[in-house]
């Protein structure tokens, strides 16, 4: 836990869905704030609704700055212009004892952490103190557990919601387990171990209409400045099977497509009270498009997230894959660097020398996560070896639904 020690602001970074319960849980923090003196940034105040009774008498809750006046000395504020110079002018225009930023225009917290901790003129001021997701734990289980499969409401350009979900769980510090009260005891179980699969460093606290004791937000402490991109739970499967196995394949095919003879290395099993557990999969022959394309599209429900990096056929950029529920997206994230000119190449390998590099293929390889409940490991690794190439299609040319253009993004399943 941090400590303010520079004098700085603290800030409670604030996510959620529409309609897991922000807008209910911001009332409740500005009216059991007690000696605390808030400001709470938003995207829209006019979605917030502030209770009436903690407007200032007089005040008017649309000023022509975009603040309210609350009567307990707290303020609201809009965010009308970029995040950076509002926070900026209320910390040089407002004297306040910590902030709670929320805006509905950003999916998850992290890129807001990221403003507040890099080198700039918001760091010096402020002080990240809790990355904050409120759940709606029945829509929460239903989007990955559930037969029907919720719509995120919103613009029709939003990504689906089990994207949403995900990526605000694995960056958060504390998740509010919301509308506990509609859930049973294994259902609250179940969205517990879902988040530990998701963000295993996360708290979890079932709430009733966001109703938390403000000390368990305010001035947590539970925000380490080292971790904003480490949080994930993919990303402690890998390490985890890294350090395991040394580099070891993990059971999957070589470059010639053979096996070892240990075919669940790299399975990681977390308490398992609902099955929650992950594993990895690694390869050094390509898949061929359209059968790993197949594979993705026909991932069980059981399949919570899957994230990693593929090797595609007949195409030599990186290709990053990122599955929550059902929604299957791939974005080309540049080039490998063994398809570099071999100067550019030389300078790359120079400049990362604990790059894992193999004779023939040098970086090209598959590495993918797979986190889930129940699901049939070897089933699913005997499905990704036979979306490899074989030896008669390794040189073939193919076409397929996947980016080739460093940047570019594709959907492989909708949901």
């Amino acid at each position: 836990m941090k400590t303010d020690t520079d004098g700085e602001i603290p800030v409670t970074i604030l996510s959620g869905s529409l309609g897991a319960g922000k807008t209910t849980l911001l009332n409740h923090l500005l009216s059991s704030a007690g000696d605390r003196t808030l400001a709470v940034l938003v995207n829209d105040m006019g979605e917030v609704n502030v209770d009436a009774e903690l407007v200032a008498e007089g005040s008017e809750l649309e000023l022509d700055d975009g603040v309210a006046e609350l009567s307990n000395g707290c303020i609201c504020c809009e965010l009308q212009d970029d995040l950076e110079t509002a926070v900026v002018r209320l910390a040089r225009d407002r004297s306040f004892d910590h902030l709670v930023v929320e805006s509905s225009g950003i999916s998850e917290p992290a890129p807001v952490a990221r403003l507040f901790t890099t080198e700039s003129r918001v760091a010096a001021l402020y002080d990240v103190d809790t990355l904050v997701t409120v759940l709606d734990t029945p829509a929460f289980l239903e989007a990955f557990a559930g037969e029907e499969r919720p719509e995120r409401r919103g613009d029709e350009d939003d990504r689906p919601l089990s994207d949403l979900l995900v990526e605000q769980v694995e960056v958060s510090n504390l998740v509010l387990l919301n509308k506990a009260d509609l859930c049973s005891e294994a259902e609250l179980a179940e969205a517990e171990e879902l988040v530990r699969a998701l963000q295993p460093e996360a708290e979890t606290i079932p709430t009733e209409f966001s109703g938390v004791d403000p000390d368990r937000l305010l001035g947590a402490g539970l925000f380490d400045p080292g971790r904003v991109n480490d949080l994930p739970g993919w990303k402690r499967a890998l390490e985890s099977a890294d350090d395991d196995h040394d580099h070891d394949e993990s059971g999957h095919a070589d470059h010639d497509g053979r096996r070892d003879e240990d075919d669940h290395r790299g399975h990681h099993h977390p308490d398992e009270v609902y099955g929650v557990s992950s594993f990895v999969y690694r390869s050094r022959r390509p898949f061929h498009p359209e059968r790993f394309a197949a594979f993705l599209r026909e991932l069980p429900r059981s399949i919570v997230r899957s994230k990693g990096t593929a090797w595609l056929a007949d195409n030599e950029m990186r290709v990053s894959i990122a599955q929550a529920g059902p929604s299957v997206r791939a974005t080309a994230q540049g080039p490998w660097i063994a398809s570099l000119p071999e100067v550019e190449r030389d300078m790359y390998r120079s400049n990362r020398p604990d790059l894992e590099w193999h004779d023939e293929h040098g970086d090209r390889r598959t590495e993918l996560v797979f986190i889930g409940t129940d699901y049939d490991e070897g089933k699913l690794r005997a499905a990704l070896e036979d979306a490899l190439v074989t030896d008669a299609e390794w040189e073939t040319k193919f076409d397929g639904p996947f980016p080739e253009a460093q940047g570019d993004e594709a959907v492989v399943r909708e949901p």
